[in-house]
């Protein structure tokens, strides 16, 4: 590409203001009125002009009703949820503001944003022009030429035509092919089932074109040569779908087409801009246009919109790499003088037991930062401080709890010290954790996190060591390159660091979260992690092989109802038993058309028939095996002879933890096999496995949060809760209710704090729908406490987007508002669902810290080894059994003081299951 030649930006703004609404705070100007998406798309805007300084540009939007594309495939982006209404209603401000910064603007109806776009590349290019095209929309690789290129403002990513083949896989003139192979699903376009980016570039590297891969169809084997084959009649209408057309007719929209002079960037309208920005509250923007002398008519204050500060401008960066005494010196003395410190681990490993440091990095301000390299061993490394020396000069510093450290994911990071025998104080902060806090529904990886608050993106861990088969490991990347990266990740830290506190900081909901609940919790999960829970490997092998012997039986029971043996594991085959061989009433299809075979359709075929209710069987023993009886003894650690489960902190939107490698969480307790696999974790000789929980907590949450007499008087008495319920729903007296008639009220009690309805409440207790109903309203008439506060729920959750805990944690909805019913009604479930769910989280969080406070203080010798739900399960000397039969319950119902009293229990056993 030339260039000398004339410039031509093509921005696909339908991209950019989704991106931006999802990327950005939920800002509101001085009004109420929903501004964040509008703050993300001036920035770009703002970036994209300086950044290429552009003769020619157009911001190009999609315009309301259908395409073309509607007419070939009405199923066309059929499953898309309608514009959230937040971002609906910044649509016109967002156009306003885009000419208002000199950028024309183009909407072309019964075409999309991508087909004008792509019209417009090839004209311009025919016209002499290189073309740079801004966007996040992979579909529009296909467009790259010698003179065509793209650029994702959001991530500062460039593709040339070397660049689309290094990503993809494929050159561009085969992105429609790799397109068309994998599917679309956010349109609602089908591919080849199964087959992602790996299996289409492969394919098409192989066979040369789609053209190729469907002459080859015959030929490609296994289960991708079948579905493959079921979707030959699809692909052409496919291929169609996802290619960008170039030649759209545009007379209509662009003066004087095909000349472009009409597509000139305009000079920016300060004036306009100036009195934009006052209306909706950008106030920096407002200041910085104000300072270069610009005037404008309208209010000359204006009110401070909560998170409207723009990302902080980019300085120079000052990174050291420390590989001398002196310049080490120097660095402690500023580590020791700071007030927070950022630091960060290079590692050899993401084992938290198992991972070593490989160089560690500081940061003490803003574009501050240094890096020490201490075992890095490539050929051109050079000579770094030994590694023990270094810790030992740190170990002061490091262990001092009135220092104050800040990190991203501090846990991590406390492992790895504590694997080289230092026990890390003073983790003041985690950004991780302060980003869960505010937004837990968005990513909080720091390179998310840089992105979104500092308009920043640094170096990835795989632009330095590679990825899949050819990743080397950290300790041989070039010491200047893993500097600059880890410099980076310390340094951005501290940015991040500095703009989400004060947010947190602001609100006393949110800071009781992140300050009493969420770091004190990091540091207890680094205990129990590191506590471990011992396993009997021999009694799950046991298990794994009686697993194996029902599974080779069940598969002899499946050939004999099926008349034919089959593969299991084979949807298309299970298939053409089900429905082609014994006729079975299909329920529902794939996105391929074929009759689905997922757990939905076979658990309601299990109803009726005896196959599918035996393959239901095969599927959940196989995944018992494979999971746990077989995975489980290969996870026992070898330094400590136990299993030691990593508990993920910033993934549950409702606060939860989630357990992995191994998974604690999904044990399916309800069945016999799976209570055998909790019979496993065990406690040593002269020692006792203890399991205390709740009691009906999330109803307990409910009678409080929603204050309805009824429930508070019938937990207040001490009476079974479910009983009551009874009680008042059918008229009878406490003593009189019968066993059916307790069954129902159970069920209607969980399923409203689930969001069920009428049918789900008439299928599990076998009852017609209509009857079902009647049991809801006349448990509504009696509990209207309960009824008033789920509509007031739902009310605030639409108007605020978000409900939160009793202890003030947001559980965000980004649903609520969704066109889309089905959506929108499951958000709405959610609303009622979440801050039950999010109080129990909490709950047992502060459960879990009052516990060990009392352990520590009373220098006992029980561990907290696994929690799971609402239980936490401890490991204890007999002698201690009566403490903690005593005290435990007390401490966990003593965390809060709610309008029903708290009740946890605790039993023991030899093993998990015996303790309940």
């Amino acid at each position: 590409m030339t260039e000398s030649k004339p410039l031509m930006l093509l921005v696909d703004g339908s991209s950019y203001l989704y991106r931006a609404f999802h990327a950005m705070p939920d800002l509101r100007g001085p009004d109420g009125q929903a501004t964040g998406a509008v703050h993300g798309v001036v920035a770009m805007m703002r970036r994209l002009r300086d950044q290429f300084k552009p003769e020619r540009a157009v911001c190009v939007f999609d315009a309301k009703g259908p395409t073309f594309r509607d007419e070939w495939y009405p199923e066309y982006k059929a499953q898309r949820a309608p514009m959230p209404e937040p971002l609906r209603e910044q649509i016109p401000l967002i156009h306003e503001v885009v000419r208002l910064l000199g950028w024309p603007i183009l909407e072309v109806p019964g075409i999309e944003a991508d087909d004008a776009i792509g019209t417009l590349a090839r004209v311009a290019a025919q016209q002499g022009h290189r073309v740079i095209i801004s966007t996040g929309d992979k579909d529009l690789a296909q467009l790259v030429t010698p003179e065509v290129s793209l650029i994702n403002t959001m991530s500062n990513e460039g593709l040339t035509e070397e660049g689309v083949m290094d990503k993809f896989g494929v050159p561009p003139n085969r992105i429609i092919d790799y397109l068309t192979l994998m599917g679309d699903t956010v349109d609602n376009v089908p591919g080849v089932e199964k087959v992602g980016p790996k299996t289409a570039a492969k394919w098409i590297a192989e066979y040369g074109s789609l053209d190729g891969v469907i002459a080859a169809a015959g030929s490609i084997k296994g289960v991708a040569g079948e579905n493959l084959r079921k979707a030959l009649d699809w692909l052409p209408m496919g291929r169609q779908l996802v290619t960008v057309k170039t030649d759209c007719d545009l007379h209509a929209h662009v003066t004087g087409w095909p000349a472009l002079e009409s597509l000139a960037i305009g000079a920016v309208d300060s004036a306009g801009l100036l009195a934009f920005f006052r209306q909706h509250g950008f106030k920096t923007w407002m200041r910085e246009l104000e300072g270069a002398g610009v005037a404008a008519a309208g209010p000359s204050t204006v009110a401070e919109p909560t998170d409207a500060l723009p990302p902080p401008p980019l300085q120079d960066k000052h990174y050291d790499t420390v590989t001398s005494w002196p310049a080490f010196e120097t660095w402690l003395a500023k580590i020791q003088g700071a007030e927070l410190v950022a630091l960060d681990t290079e590692t050899d490993s993401l084992n938290n037991l198992e991972a070593r440091i490989v160089g560690l990095s500081f940061s003490v301000a803003p574009f501050e930062a240094c890096y020490i390299p201490l075992r890095h061993a490539g050929m051109d490394a050079p000579e770094q401080l030994p590694l023990d020396e270094v810790l030992a000069r740190l170990k002061p510093w490091l262990e001092d709890a009135a220092r104050s450290k800040l990190g991203q994911h501090v846990k991590y990071d406390a492992h790895v010290f504590a694997n080289h025998g230092i026990q890390i104080r003073g983790y003041a902060h985690d950004t991780m954790l302060q980003s869960y806090v505010l937004e837990a529904h968005k990513s909080h990886s720091l390179e998310a996190l840089a992105d979104r608050e500092l308009g920043r993106k640094g170096l990835s861990y795989e632009d330095l060591c590679g990825k899949g088969a050819k990743q080397i490991p950290f300790a041989q990347v070039d010491v200047a390159r893993a500097a600059e990266y880890s410099c980076e990740d310390s340094e951005m830290c501290l940015g991040v660091h500095q703009r989400l506190l004060p947010r947190i900081q602001a609100d006393a909901g949110l800071r009781t979260v992140y300050e009493q609940i969420e770091m004190p919790t990091s540091a207890q999960l680094l205990r129990v992690e590191r506590n471990g829970v011992l396993i009997d490997a021999e009694r799950l092998r046991a298990h794994s092989h009686e697993l194996g012997q029902r599974l080779l039986q069940l598969e002899a029971e499946l050939a004999e109802l099926a008349g034919q043996p089959f593969n299991i594991g084979s949807p298309k085959q299970i298939g053409e038993i089900l429905f082609g061989k014994l006729g079975l009433p299909v329920k529902k299809k794939t996105a391929t058309g074929a009759p689905s075979t997922d757990e939905e359709v076979l658990t309601e075929l299990a109803a009726d028939f005896p196959l599918p209710a035996k393959i239901l069987e095969h599927r959940s023993l196989a995944k018992l095996k494979s999971t746990y009886t077989d995975k489980l003894p290969l996870m026992i650690n070898a330094g400590t002879g136990r299993v030691h489960t990593h508990y993920a902190q910033a993934v549950a939107v409702t606060g939860r933890l989630a357990s992995n490698d191994p998974n604690l969480q999904n044990i399916p307790v309800r069945t016999a096999e799976g209570r055998r696999i909790r019979e496993a974790f065990i406690a040593p000789p002269g020692r006792l496995i203890a399991s205390a929980d709740y009691s009906q907590i999330e109803l307990r949450i409910m009678a409080h949060l929603s204050g309805d007499e009824a429930m508070l008087a019938a937990f207040a008495s001490g009476a079974d809760i479910h009983k009551a319920t009874a009680a008042e729903v059918f008229g009878a007296a406490l003593d009189q209710v019968t066993g059916e008639q307790r069954r129902a009220a159970k069920a209607i009690n969980f399923g409203l704090i689930y969001g069920m309805g009428a049918y789900g409440l008439a299928s599990q207790l076998g009852i017609e729908p209509k009857a079902a109903k009647d049991y809801i309203d006349k448990y509504f008439a009696r509990f209207q406490g309960v009824r008033a506060f789920m509509d007031e729920t739902r009310a605030s959750a639409k108007a605020k987007g978000f409900v939160e805990t009793v202890f003030g944690r947001r559980l965000w909805l980004p649903e609520i508002n969704s066109g889309n019913g089905p959506r929108r009604a499951g958000a709405e479930r959610q609303a009622i669902n979440a801050p039950m769910q999010g109080t129990a989280a909490d709950l047992i969080k502060l459960a879990m810290l009052a516990v060990q406070k009392a352990l520590d203080q009373e220098g006992k010798q029980t561990l907290i080894v696994m929690q799971v739900h609402d239980e936490l399960v401890f490991e204890l000397p007999e002698a201690e059994r009566d403490w903690v039969a005593q005290r435990v319950p007390d401490l966990m119902a003593g965390v809060a003081q709610l309008k029903v009293p708290l009740l946890a229990e605790v039993g023991f056993g030899a093993s998990w299951e015996a303790a309940h």
